[in-house]
């Protein structure tokens, strides 16, 4: 092919013309497929990204200076250079990465004379399926620096020459780049620092994430550049001269960092072939494929997406540390403040520096004692203080000597004591572990380092979320929020917190076996550590219980927390009021690090309604399951006060019967509302009364009973695209009926389109009073409902129980959360005469975990009912997994 690239500019001056100049690229655009063909096959065959990348630098280095050489044949020879920038120049060039270059000039006139030849090459490279991504200067521009394009600042700190004149570049190499930096170096370093922060609040500032952005996300390939870049600018600083070795701050003895980039490459060069462009998003399919295929890893063949998810965390988390610690260096704004104010102060007894929050080590410091260690983390759990990252490399390198000095017993547990008891124990505790300190002391617990969980819900690795469980505790000192005022009240109340928060540390280690009930497993784990620290069988036995039961209250809390059953059968498991706190507060912090929205607001009033019942319970203070005005009138006064007294009568007519977790979770104002509303019933026999709580609605419905009705409205608010996270139906002795139901807008209908709301009303009104068909709706919007994106696959499980409750049999339904899922399981129920006593529901990520209260003709349903309904229903989740037609 042959292309001609027109003038459209005027006649520069001393007459130079400016002719069309025309390149002949087929043959190159044949000779880049057939290479990159080849870097593709060695890059699959070997696994090896980082040659890849290398490979596909040099192919399109021999494309650019052929073109070069074509363009500007036969024209004068021009003070003009090609300089590679930026991943090109560093020769990091991934598949479909795009090409940066610079166009180099003497001065305005030779950019002028050559422009023709230089648009020829930059459309030659867009014809050969170059993706061009071009910038110019004189050497004049050059030296200018544009705080709005830091971007070319940053590509300049990579750059190769390609083509061109040579004198031109080592001009630019050797005096105007470093000249500019250095002039520069403030700003450019603390403009650096501030994108990389917003980058990573961006990304929530953690390295987990269940489809992170490779080149992005924080510990990311970004953050690999970041570190080397701050590594380049700081030696120009100290030397006035560009490092000989790129980056030779950042990388360390071990290779840690180099090993991180060449799985971080590997990975990425497989999802731009995966995809054919520039995409560096590891979904979850992605996840799957890597790991059949072991991308990154040394050993081939087929790896668990686990194993290899955790390769990839265990890489990302050496990126962002060593990330991390550089931009740490970065000095304060004002500079001549900080320096007016540096001291550096001698941490007694140790070889370690205090400098400004900062601990660094004093030069040829002899590492061999364990206990002056261990002192330094102890400084960082009380007072937040970091390592300078010449400390962490001392640190490791010195574990093999460390080693040999491991302290036990009354002063290992002393040590460990301090860390775990001070606010920022959990920042010390990462340090620890990512230093390898920890494992050296409790090495039952490398086998939860980067171990992951891969679902949809748990969002952290077992050792990360581990940490997150003891810094929600110490967040309690501080509480955030309404719930947590309310669960700090418990804090103080426990004997021994550092026996507690060790509990804490040990809880998840039996992960690591994969035997599926990890609570035993992490039993015999702490009690082997136990035995090395010389506890006495008390402080033994209160922490392996702890681990034992750590599972118990959120499993519970799956049932009706009101029954009376569930509160008993809890409060045997648990025995003592001291333990019941502690594994309270455990559950709190155990639920709140599985996910950032793992913890709703709803949840966390049902752990603290929960801890109150089992608490009253095992002080002997329960009420009756059912409320009657006879048994205990307390109520029926309240509530008295605030009604007139013609209706007394009508009010102890709607108490009777009702559950008292109905009558527990809602405040006197709110039963008296629902009274009110039940009054009239004669008048309009369907009442509904709608509430913004938070993120959430709350949906009231009374009326008289009738079958289907919990399905009916359940399906009404999936047929509105309503995401139902909590239910409850409740029923008086006079068959009144008062269901509630909480759920989030999910496309936020009603927020961006508040006329609506009046008709969603009337759409719930005319479903309940049987005007308009519930299916009818559905089928409106089955489009829009039908699942997408599914990304774990949730098998339906049932589970009856008729022995939990003394009334009623309970359905455990576990299946993946769909749009109308709950009418789907109401409607089946109601199918075989089963009355909704109660419903709970749950959604953990992807999965939907539902409990119901059932009873059939006042009584629990037989084995044989149990029997039938559970196959019915299983047949009617499976349909729902059928694409609409």
């Amino acid at each position: 092919m042959l292309l001609t690239i027109p003038s459209c500019f005027g006649r520069p001056a001393n007459n130079f013309e400016m002719n069309p100049v025309a390149l002949v690229v087929d043959d190159l655009r044949e000779q880049y497929t057939r290479e990159m063909a080849l870097v593709r096959q060695t890059c699959e065959r070997t696994g090896d990204g980082t040659a890849a990348i290398r490979r596909r630098s040099a192919v399109v280095d021999r494309i650019l200076i052929e073109m070069w050489r074509r363009a500007f044949s036969g024209l004068p020879t021009q003070s003009v250079a090609l300089l590679a920038l930026g991943g090109y120049g560093r020769k990091d060039l991934f598949p479909y990465s795009d090409i940066d270059v610079l166009f180099a000039f003497a001065d305005d006139r030779t950019e002028e004379q050559s422009r023709e030849a230089v648009r020829a090459v930059i459309q030659g490279m867009w014809d050969i399926g170059l993706r061009a991504s071009p910038s110019s200067r004189t050497m004049k521009e050059a030296g200018r620096f544009d705080a709005d394009n830091l971007e070319f600042t940053l590509a300049t700190l990579d750059r190769r020459f390609l083509a061109g004149q040579f004198p031109l570049y080592q001009q630019l190499h050797q005096v105007t780049f470093p000249g500019l930096v250095l002039s520069e170096w403030n700003t450019i370093t603390q403009k650096l620092g501030e994108i990389a922060r917003t980058r990573h609040a961006k990304y929530g500032n953690t390295i987990f994430h269940l489809e992170p952005n490779l080149k992005d996300c924080p510990g990311g390939l970004r953050d690999y550049n970041l570190a080397v870049w701050f590594a380049v600018l700081f030696h120009l600083k100290e030397t006035k001269e560009w490092p000989r070795q790129r980056g030779g701050v950042f990388q360390s003895a071990r290779g840690d960092a180099e090993a991180a980039f060449d799985f971080l490459a590997a990975a990425r060069c497989f999802l731009h072939f995966r995809h054919g462009r520039d995409d560096n998003t590891l979904d979850w399919q992605s996840q799957d494929e890597a790991a059949a295929r072991s991308i990154g890893l040394e050993t081939r063949g087929t790896a668990d997406p686990s194993y290899w998810m955790r390769t990839y965390y265990r890489h990302a988390r050496v990126i962002y540390r060593r990330a991390a610690l550089l931009m740490e260096h970065l000095p304060a704004p004002v500079s001549f403040y900080r320096q007016f104010r540096r001291r550096r102060t001698p941490i007694a007894g140790t070889d370690f520096l205090l400098d400004q929050g900062r601990i660094d080590i004093q030069p040829g410091a002899q590492f061999n004692d364990t206990s002056a260690i261990l002192r330094i983390f102890s400084l960082m759990a009380t007072h937040g203080y970091t390592l300078s990252q010449a400390a962490e490399d001392r640190i490791t390198d010195a574990l093999p000597v460390l080693a040999i000095h491991i302290p036990e017993g009354p002063y290992l547990w002393n040590a460990l004591r301090e860390v775990l008891l001070g606010p920022h124990a959990a920042h010390a505790l990462r340090t620890m572990h990512a230093l390898g300190v920890l494992e050296m002391l409790i090495p039952e617990f490398h086998g939860i380092d980067a171990l992951v969980i891969r679902d949809s819900y748990h969002r952290y690795t077992v050792d990360e979320h581990t940490f997150l469980t003891i810094d929600n505790v110490h967040s309690l000192r501080q509480p955030a929020h309404e719930y947590e005022q309310r669960l700090a009240q418990l804090l103080p109340e426990i004997d021994r917190l550092d026996l507690f928060l060790l509990a804490l540390l040990l809880h998840d280690t039996g992960k690591a076996r994969r035997t599926g009930e990890h609570a035993g497993q992490s039993v015999e784990l702490a009690d082997s550590f136990l035995a090395r620290l010389d506890f006495d069988a008390e402080e033994r036995e209160s922490i392996l219980k702890l681990i034992r039961l750590h599972l118990e209250m959120s499993v519970a809390m799956r049932r009706d927390i009101f029954d009376l059953e569930n509160v008993r059968s809890f409060a045997e498991k648990i025995g003592s009021p001291q333990l019941l706190k502690m594994l309270t507060l455990m559950t709190f912090a155990d639920i709140k690090a599985v996910n950032p929205d793992a913890l709703t607001p709803w949840k966390a009033e049902n752990l603290w309604q929960f801890y109150m019942s089992t608490a009253n319970f095992m002080d002997r203070s329960v009420d009756e399951t059912r409320y009657h005005a006879a048994i205990d009138p307390t109520l029926l006064n309240r509530i008295r006060s605030m009604v007139p007294s013609n209706q007394y009568d009508a009010l102890k007519q709607f108490l009777e019967g009702l559950p008292q977790r109905y009558l527990q979770t809602r405040l006197p104002e709110q039963i008296r509302s629902h009274f009110q509303m039940a009054l009239n019933l004669d008048k309009d026999p369907v009442q509904l009364d709608l509430r913004p709580n938070r993120q959430l609605f709350d949906l009231t419905v009374i009326t008289r009973d009738r079958s289907r009705l919990f399905a009916d409205v359940a399906g009404a608010l999936a047929a509105w695209g309503m995401n139902i996270v909590r239910a409850g139906a409740f029923s008086n002795d006079a068959g009144v009926i008062v269901d509630s139901f909480h759920f989030t807008d999910t496309f936020r209908t009603i927020e961006l389109n508040p006329s609506e709301m009046d008709r969603f009303l009337q759409n719930i009104q005319d479903v309940v009073a049987q005007k308009v068909s519930v299916q009818q709706l559905l089928e409106a919007r089955r489009h829009l409902n039908h699942p997408s994106n599914i990304k774990v696959e949730v098998p339906t499980r049932l589970e009856f129980d008729s022995e939990s409750s003394t009334h009623s049999t309970l359905l455990q339904v576990v299946a993946q959360d769909l749009p109308g899922l709950l009418r789907q399981i109401a409607l089946t129920l109601s199918s075989h005469q089963c009355n909704i006593e109660v419903a709970l529901i749950d959604t953990e990520g992807e999965t939907a975990i539902d409990v119901f209260y059932l009873t059939s003709r006042g009584t629990k349903l037989p084995p044989e009912a149990q029997q039938t309904l559970g196959a019915d229903l299983t047949h009617a989740l499976k349909g729902m997994r059928a694409p609409a037609a």
